[in-house]
């Protein structure tokens, strides 16, 4: 596994990168600093992100390592029927965000906010409250696995749960008492059958 330590340093400073530039301290200095460049803040993040994982899907293929597993049969169908599900469910999820704010393409109609921080819940929503988390984790843990998946999917196991940390402290800071009680009513990653939102209730929420 020892061939696999580049991709695992990898995956830490992206996690670092990425959670340092999504923190409210960095939007504020580019806010004080650079006002002229806050409506393009969001636009710019996204393209580091995409650029900042290139380099480890590159070092997942060069250096894949030992093969472990792979789904085969009825195992292959139930392994990428979750996926799909997921991606759908996940793809059910952005119903709840301003998606041209959240990739920042809205600066480029002219639209000078960065995003709307308007508290909505889609049905995914009702429960868990991360749910592109949820599904994504269920995406990677039905792949086929070598070493390189392994220790890819290990760590965005661990920065998903780490992130979902760090994400509720930013949302409580936006909108208080509000996601407060949310998070009281659903759980963060794992659904619980006996913790969600009822549809009506949910409504209260928004």
């Amino acid at each position: 596994m020892m061939d696999q330590l580049p991709l695992a340093i990898g995956w830490v400073l992206y996690a670092l990168l990425h959670s340092l530039l999504a923190g409210l301290r960095v939007k504020a200095a580019v806010v004080r600093l650079w006002p002229g460049f806050t409506p393009w803040y969001r636009l710019a993040y996204n393209g580091v992100a995409l650029l900042a994982v290139l380099p480890l899907i590159w070092l997942m293929r060069a250096v894949p390592g030992a093969e472990l597993w792979a789904w085969n049969g009825a195992w292959a169908w139930l392994a990428n029927g979750l996926a799909a599900a997921a991606l759908f469910g996940a793809m059910q999820s952005s119903q709840a965000y301003a998606m041209n704010d959240f990739l920042g393409l809205g600066v480029l109609g002219g639209d000078k906010a960065i995003e709307r921080d308007v508290f909505r819940l889609s049905t995914p929503h009702r429960f868990v409250r991360h749910p592109w988390y949820s599904f994504g984790l269920v995406i990677v843990w039905t792949r086929d696995m070598n070493a390189a998946m392994l220790v890819s999917a290990l760590a965005i196991t661990i920065y998903f749960v780490a992130g979902s940390w760090l994400e509720e402290k930013k949302l409580i800071a936006i909108h208080g008492d509000t996601y407060r009680r949310y998070q009281e009513r659903v759980p963060g990653l794992l659904p619980l059958p006996w913790k969600y939102l009822q549809s009506e209730e949910a409504k209260r929420f928004t």
